[in-house]
């Protein structure tokens, strides 16, 4: 396989459809518990990198156009605007009459701590390790919170795939589900080719421009349901009932050419999720939910020549649900102009995904300031409270 072509064909005659494990909603989880309050807390793992700049485009900021010539364009090219400064991308369409209703709002320029290496695999251990590195990390925070809370009885944990999420791995009991899926590698050889495609950029956009010109079948189930959506309907099910945390993932971020054709559906897929929760969910069940999404790093500010963007830092969390303070786009936002990126390369990362992640999870528990940044997420400070919840 010396060229990129002949690798293009065995990505695609393989049947492998994904830039990496992280990026395949078939091979990672979906899990539940039941938890002694009201709540509802949705923890959405957007795998493979998400590009907050063209997700949520900052075309008040002078220096964008300079850095993507026929991304991110804003407004007059599509774009739904926000609040004058920021605007949509046109793939979350379907989402602003949530955004409308104080249900839906942005967390820009965050990370975790995670940085330079730019590997998915760590990136992604850190953001659901919830700690400072990943020296001895072995649970999820997710997993250690449902262990700082008195009384909690294991409702369920369903897996997709390859068995429970790191995010809520631990000593609290999980169980697993999963829709129909028919994977032609198994989930170790598709490790190993993610592995391979981190040290190998033309294998790496081979694997991307792969899922592109996949089928989105894999999943479906007999009516022609995608698998997201399954997920998305069994998760606003359980949360009707006992069920407290859903923890799942969504793949498809990794946008290394091309960005153009593959993010719009990736959004597409997380509008679809959003808008299966909400409308599934029975009587005030997303009255009193809030979900929080969450990708392992950003992407770089210029973008690249094949049409799309690179491993980069500073990032955008997704906040959506009856619970939530909508209409907002949150943060500090630090500019893109000379001196402004971070490595020169990527968005400055102001904010720790996880502090804002900490600061839901208190408002819809009432577990105190000590315990959270103590054990759950140790080595965070969460700093003054952004009033993300209602």
């Amino acid at each position: 396989m010396s060229s990129s072509l002949s690798r293009r064909d065995f990505l695609l005659r393989s049947g492998f459809i994904g830039c990496s494990l992280a990026a395949s909603p078939l091979v990672t989880p979906v899990s539940f518990a039941q938890t002694p309050w009201d709540n509802r807390l949705v923890v959405i793992i957007l795998r493979g990198g998400m590009d907050g700049l063209d997700v949520v485009q900052p075309y008040g900021d002078p220096a964008l156009r300079g850095l993507r010539t026929t991304l991110s364009g804003g407004p007059e090219n599509g774009a739904l605007d926000l609040d004058g400064y920021f605007a949509m991308h046109p793939g979350l369409a379907p989402l602003m009459p949530m955004w409308q209703a104080g249900q839906l709002s942005f967390v820009h320029a965050v990370s975790t701590p995670y940085r330079n290496k730019r590997s998915h695999f760590d990136g992604q251990d850190l953001l659901e390790a919830g700690t400072n590195d990943l020296n001895g990390a072995r649970d999820g925070w997710l997993n250690r919170m449902l262990l700082s809370v008195p009384g909690v009885h294991a409702r369920t944990a369903y897996a997709i795939g390859r068995g429970d999420m790191q995010v809520l791995r631990g000593a609290a009991e999980v169980a697993n589900w999963a829709p129909g899926a028919d994977l032609r590698l198994s989930p170790q050889a598709v490790r190993l080719m993610e592995l391979i495609t981190e040290s190998d950029p033309a294998m790496h956009a081979a694997l991307a421009e792969a899922q592109l010109l996949s089928e989105a079948d894999l999943g479906r189930s007999e009516n022609g349901t995608p698998g997201h959506v399954q997920i998305a309907e069994f998760a606003a099910a359980q949360l009707s009932n006992d069920a407290r945390i859903a923890a799942f993932s969504l793949n498809g971020w990794d946008t290394h050419r091309n960005q153009s054709r593959g993010l719009p559906r990736a959004l597409g897929q997380l509008s679809d999720t959003l808008l299966t929760l909400k409308d599934k969910m029975r009587g005030d069940t997303w009255k009193k939910t809030a979900v929080v999404a969450m990708t392992e790093f950003g992407r770089t500010a210029r973008q690249n020549g094949t049409q799309g963007t690179d491993h980069g830092t500073g990032g955008l969390m997704v906040l959506a649900g009856g619970a939530i303070r909508g209409g907002r786009v949150v943060g500090d936002w630090p500019g893109l102009g000379e001196g402004a990126l971070y490595q020169d390369r990527d968005v400055m990362p102001t904010g720790d995904v996880r502090a804002h992640a900490a600061w839901v999870m208190q408002g819809l528990t009432g577990l105190d300031r000590a315990t959270i940044e103590g054990s759950i997420f140790p080595g965070v400070e969460m700093g003054p409270n952004p009033g993300l919840l209602l």
